[in-house]
């Protein structure tokens, strides 16, 4: 497990951290997860992976919470995952076993679940709702009918996808898009976190814009646990001026 920290924009302090999984293969190294989540997904493993990554990061949230009791922490729940009939068991064990306040996990869904069915979609994220948890759009923006989502499902934020926020500084078009986002998320009460921060310009940009989180190499990339839990004791902050 690693996890990358979500730091807060306007103060710099540590707010969350997305769990990741990582594969170091014994004899092949490093393997990238765009090379063995796909696979995961099409043999159904995901499933099994998903509810180890999950109780995993509800372990580790506990621990730092004993620190910090407002830390939170982000896990991906793919569409295999949320089509599996235990999804919703699967969640409160890992919060039972752990202890942790539900409302300090994000649970962060792609915006292709939205896409497919959304009557039998809804009906899952209204039970995964009723658990206490936050539910996060990922990747926010490169659906066909993302304002259609926040009307009809019970999500609590949204994460801009890395591709507008790449055009940052660059493209007036994708700073535009981003202004809309962090206005929209504002008028609805809405998290909106912004992914794939990778310079100092994107960064006072996402300021300037008034975009509530960051996440991405240039604030920190993904860690290995211990190093997480070395800046929560820390109360670890980041410059962002």
């Amino acid at each position: 497990m690693h996890y990358q920290p979500v730091v807060d924009l306007k103060t710099g302090a540590l707010l969350s951290a997305e769990a990741l999984i990582r594969w170091d293969h014994p004899e092949r190294g490093f393997v990238s997860p765009a090379d063995f989540i796909p696979l995961a997904e099409e043999s159904g493993l995901i499933v099994s992976i998903g509810a180890w990554v999950l109780g995993q990061a509800c372990e580790r949230l506990a621990q730092w919470q004993l620190t910090d009791p407002s830390m939170t922490v982000a896990v991906n729940v793919s569409v295999r995952q949320i089509v599996s009939p235990g999804i919703v068991g699967t969640v409160a064990d890992a919060l039972a076993h752990s202890g942790v306040d539900p409302a300090n996990l994000f649970l962060e869904i792609t915006e292709s679940v939205f896409m497919d069915d959304a009557d039998f979609y809804g009906e899952t994220l209204q039970r995964l709702r009723a658990l206490g948890v936050r539910l996060s759009i990922d990747d926010f923006g490169t659906g066909y009918s993302s304002l259609s989502y926040l009307k009809r499902f019970p999500v609590d934020g949204v994460k801009v996808d890395k591709a507008f926020i790449d055009g940052l500084g660059n493209d007036p078009h994708d700073t535009a898009l981003v202004a809309a986002i962090v206005a929209m998320a504002d008028a609805l009460g809405l998290i909106v976190t912004a992914e794939g921060v990778e310079n100092p310009e994107q960064l006072s940009i996402l300021r300037e814009l008034q975009c509530h989180r960051g996440q991405g190499y240039y604030l920190a990339k993904p860690m290995p646990a211990a190093k997480i839990d070395q800046l929560v004791r820390q109360a670890h902050r980041w410059s962002v001026d």
